[in-house]
């Protein structure tokens, strides 16, 4: 009869409980932090790679202003990078949100729908130009927008390249940072990416490149690397964010849209930092009578709240299957019904044309001050609307790109009490950004604080 042989019973072993490792906890900051005390705990428990422009902690914020937690009062013209056209915390928008937050604030759109994701779709198709029946898709991010719109253009041709373009930004994630066409910081280190995307020149003024150029760059990659029919999707910003505030030349854009037809390519337009109204138009592509296939939007959608959508042709954005499109948190109803209203607060008030009013006042004011202040130094103003950018260069001969200068100017306008980012494929231009519902006394203040940050830079740099 066979036995089974007993395992030897094992000692217990002995607490580990004083091998644990320690854990260090760092200690609260008072009950009224210092911008230093939470800086101090910011770098403990955040990496690095998430980078801040300014070394301050808000507190509080109304509509173009922002107060930091030591109670400094600072002229917000960074808008949270373009997301609130419509001003920090406007009335309308914080109601919506509060009363949808007094029904529910999550179910999944994908378990228990609801209806002000279905109202913000019907609104956003009503909103994008063409006479095509529109749907939308709503999610979270930028990043995710665009890579949807790549699924859905994948999905509708059968094809697998997009086509992006120099300068473009069109988020970090890992598909979209192999359409973003900037190396430093958001490309560094983190390849490969993914493949079948390709990069066509942008056209450019400082690199002599025409819009001709740029479409005969586009067309020789149709020859080399590009096969046309297995080119899914050219997306383009209207307007360049991070890569410089440059509008795309309308003829560029119909080109496009020719080249599009031909091949059977679809046209999307990137409009997440330049749409709901920074351009003057509810979209910036609109200013180019073009009429894309998918936008992707989501920035000052809502007004602060974080949302993201994609808006196309119904038969392209049909192309998937059920199940293929989604996300747990996607079109989240507070965000939802945030940004009803907030699209309300830009129809309602005039933001449209207040955005066309700013920018020519802000193109006027910034020549004044360029002359005055920091003269053959201030290279170029551009933009649409109040998206616009000064590109500032050491001198107008070599017109080589000065992004000390334009890092001493937003040192000199914090500590003033403004709030300015840069942007640009050399970091050496500034980007406006104001909420279009600032005030003209707010407005001037910030200009004011601007110049007298410009004189200070000039003043550092020159030394």
């Amino acid at each position: 009869m066979a036995t089974t042989a007993k395992t030897p019973a094992k000692k217990p072993r002995k607490s580990r409980a004083a091998k644990k490792p320690r854990i260090e906890v760092v200690a609260t900051s008072p009950e009224n932090p210092t911008n230093a005390d939470l800086l101090a705990r910011r770098e403990a428990a955040v990496p690095r790679g998430v980078a801040s422009a300014a070394p301050v902690f808000a507190d509080r914020a109304e509509n173009a202003e922002l107060w930091d937690v030591e109670g400094k009062r600072y002229i917000d013209f960074a808008g949270g990078i373009a997301v609130l056209n419509t001003g920090h915390r406007h009335p309308a928008v914080i109601a919506a949100a509060k009363a949808q937050e007094d029904r529910y604030t999550h179910t999944s759109f994908q378990v228990v729908p609801y209806e002000p994701y279905v109202a913000l779709a019907e609104k956003l198709n009503a909103l994008a130009p063409g006479e095509a029946p529109k749907k939308s898709l709503l999610v979270t991010t930028g990043a995710e927008a665009v890579e949807n719109a790549v699924k859905i253009a994948r999905a509708a041709t059968g094809r697998p390249g997009v086509i992006a373009f120099t300068g473009g930004y069109h988020g970090r994630t890992l598909l979209t940072l192999g359409m973003t066409g900037k190396v430093s910081p958001y490309k560094k280190d983190v390849g490969p990416f993914p493949a079948d995307v390709f990069r066509a020149p942008f056209p450019s003024v400082r690199d002599g490149i025409t819009v001709q150029d740029a479409l005969t760059g586009l067309k020789n990659l149709f020859l080399t690397d590009a096969q046309p029919d297995r080119v899914a999707a050219i997306i383009i910003e209207p307007v360049l964010g991070e890569g410089g505030y440059t509008p795309v030349p309308f003829e560029m854009l119909r080109e496009l849209r020719a080249i599009c037809d031909e091949h059977g390519i679809l046209l999307i337009a990137d409009e997440i930092q330049a749409g709901f109204g920074r351009t003057g138009t509810m979209f910036a592509i609109e200013h180019s009578g073009v009429v894309p296939d998918l936008i992707t939007v989501a920035k000052s959608m809502a007004g602060g709240y974080p949302i993201a959508g994609v808006i196309g042709r119904a038969d392209v954005m049909d192309a998937m299957d059920p199940g293929g499109l989604g996300g747990t948190y996607g079109g989240n109803p507070v965000a939802c019904a945030a940004a009803l209203a907030a699209i309300e607060a830009l129809e309602t008030e005039g933001l449209l044309a207040r955005s066309l009013q700013l920018g020519d006042h802000f193109r006027a004011r910034f020549a004044e001050i360029g002359a005055r202040t920091a003269p053959y130094r201030m290279w170029d103003i551009r933009g649409l609307g109040a998206m616009l950018a000064v590109e500032f260069v050491t001198d107008f001969d070599s017109a080589t790109p000065d992004a000390a200068l334009v890092k001493s100017v937003c040192a000199h306008a914090l500590k003033r009490g403004l709030i300015l980012l840069a942007c640009g494929m050399h970091g050496n231009a500034l980007r406006i950004m104001v909420p279009l519902s600032a005030s003209d006394e707010i407005i001037e203040e910030g200009l004011a604080i601007f110049e007298a940050a410009l004189a200070d830079a000039v003043a550092e740099t020159s030394a």
